[in-house]
């Protein structure tokens, strides 16, 4: 299939919309990348979320098209930013976990376009510790960043910033494209840090969602039973390990705090607000604390006070990006720009939201593997579509390519979109998504994994520390309760998955030798 996407060398003008046969698309299109961090599918109105409502996400997905199944290859932030850049896996491109710094020498989609002519532009959230190459532009957060007045780095001058993350990285996206180039296609990505633990609210937010009272996912009293020590081992649960001050806002000024631990981390962060975010701050929380602290509350009822509290924080950040996109939107209306613009919303990986008692993300588990992709493009994209085929992350920088005319290196390992967003419906598109997962021993001790999923089955492999199999059916048991592993009728299913997987490792190049490379050198055999 591959081949006959790679060499489209010519651009794309002249392909007829699936919305309207006589338009003509643009040659170089402007493209706008936007991703959030750990923002939740269960999270989007559009795909059907009732917690929550994400009008100027959901214009996207009314105005184009709504991806039913898009997967994240390793379900972690730097690893995932990584994908995006190369089009390659974590164990190509050498970005496995959070804590290795990007190889930025080698090959990217941003230095493509740039060599064709794009402006290119990163604004926000970056995460790959080494600096942005293939930019004409860049302002980063450090690090994670902060929510409130952040530092960021721009063109690698580090500057501070009074204001709320989200709405700073909006400004700053919004004043690059009115002085840019206006003679050159632009490619922007805009890469939001919220709803990225510890979900700290805009202070015009800090209110919200106080009258609501969310629902317990029906399996957050999970007990992981049937299933492998990953399961039962992970430090993910809500009511086990979120912080006091910086998960549960449970520190007001700083003399309710003791330096050391998260409380050290809470007072650099209370001590950089402003006298008016920390009045705003105070104002909100403080007789919400006291009114819990006074309650005397039993274990489950305070398990059950945490997740309140996390689900209110984390959709209002959400709630704040909805917004902010919903700024750039309007601008791109107001200034002639929709038109000839495409608009990609992702998520750098799915999240939980009490499902299995937990957040966080890792696990190959459905609510972390799967993440929210829309794409509008009026001229190509038929208005309010949906897609159920299998994509990736891995397949993000072909597509961003193919829709700007550029030429497909051999190297990167995703497909372009391109036929699926024209309306098309490829004979030959994959049935099944691959996923590898490295990080440990590691934060939330989540163990290694592969797997393989498909439309109605997940196979999922231990290692390391442990050496065990897990096997779902999606379609009877879409919450993952049930492992089928040591189930007869299952056996030949089993089997099927367990070749394919094998033949995905070694298409990918993803061998034996290369889980040894990525040990830590105490633990390689």
């Amino acid at each position: 299939m591959k081949n006959s996407l790679l060499f489209l060398t010519a651009g794309i003008a002249g392909i007829s919309s699936s919305c309207d046969s006589t338009k003509k698309l643009p040659e170089q299109p402007n493209i706008i990348f936007i991703m959030t961090d750990d923002h939740a599918y269960q999270a989007l109105s559009c795909y059907g979320g009732t917690i929550n409502e994400t009008p100027n996400l959901d214009r996207i997905a009314n105005e184009g098209m709504l991806f039913e199944n898009s997967f994240v290859t390793n379900s972690i932030s730097a690893p995932s930013r990584a994908v995006l850049l190369t089009g390659k896996l974590s164990h190509l491109n050498g970005q496995i976990t959070n804590g290795n710094s990007f190889d930025g020498s080698q090959l990217t989609f941003p230095k493509l376009l740039q060599e064709t002519g794009y402006q290119t532009a990163i604004v926000g959230k970056w995460h790959l510790k080494s600096d942005p190459t293939g930019f004409d532009y860049w302002n980063i957060l450090p690090g994670q960043g902060d929510y409130y007045n952040p530092d960021f780095i721009e063109n690698g001058e580090r500057k501070n910033h009074e204001g709320y993350v989200t709405n700073l990285i909006t400004d700053f996206t919004i004043d690059w494209l009115e002085n840019r180039d206006m003679e050159k296609p632009f490619t922007l990505l805009y890469h939001h840090k919220a709803p990225h633990r510890s979900w700290m609210p805009d202070t015009a937010d800090l209110t919200l969602y106080d009258d609501v009272t969310f629902p317990l996912p029906e399996n957050y009293w999970d007990d992981y039973e049937g299933r492998g020590r990953a399961a039962a081992e992970q430090r993910m649960r809500i009511d086990e390990v979120m912080s006091d001050c910086m998960d549960l806002k449970l520190c007001g000024d700083l003399s309710e705090s003791e330096p050391g631990g998260s409380n050290k981390n809470w007072m650099r962060v209370y001590g950089k607000m402003t006298e008016k975010q920390r009045i705003a701050w105070n104002l909100a929380y403080k007789p919400k604390n006291d009114a819990m602290k006074e309650a005397g509350l039993s274990e489950k009822e305070l398990s059950e006070w945490k997740f309140q509290r996390y689900m209110r924080d984390y959709l209002r950040c959400i709630h704040s990006v909805d917004k902010n996109v919903g700024r750039l939107l309007d601008y791109l209306e107001e200034n002639g720009l929709s038109e000839n613009t495409v608009v990609i919303y992702t998520s750098d990986q799915g999240f939980y939201l009490g499902e299995h008692g937990w957040f966080d993300k890792r696990f190959m588990y459905e609510e972390s593997h799967k993440m929210p992709l829309m794409v509008k493009y009026p001229p190509m994209i038929e208005k309010g579509s949906s897609n159920k085929n299998m994509v990736m992350n891995l397949d993000f920088a072909p597509t961003i390519l193919n829709l700007a005319g550029v030429t497909i290196p051999n190297e990167m390992q995703g497909e372009s979109l391109l036929p699926i967003l024209k309306g098309e419906n490829p004979d030959n598109w994959r049935k099944e998504v691959y996923y590898h997962y490295f990080e440990y021993p590691g934060a939330h001790s989540v163990k290694r994994h592969y797997g393989i999923r498909n439309d109605n089955y997940k196979l999922i492999h231990f290692y390391f520390d442990a050496d065990y199999w897990e096997l779902y059916d999606i379609k009877s048991d879409p919450s993952e309760m049930n492992n089928l592993i040591n189930d007869p009728n299952y056996d030949s299913i089993l089997q099927e998955l367990k070749q394919r997987l094998y033949e995905l490792k070694d298409h990918y190049g993803d061998t034996p030798e290369l889980e040894q490379k990525h040990l830590p050198e105490r633990m390689k055999k």
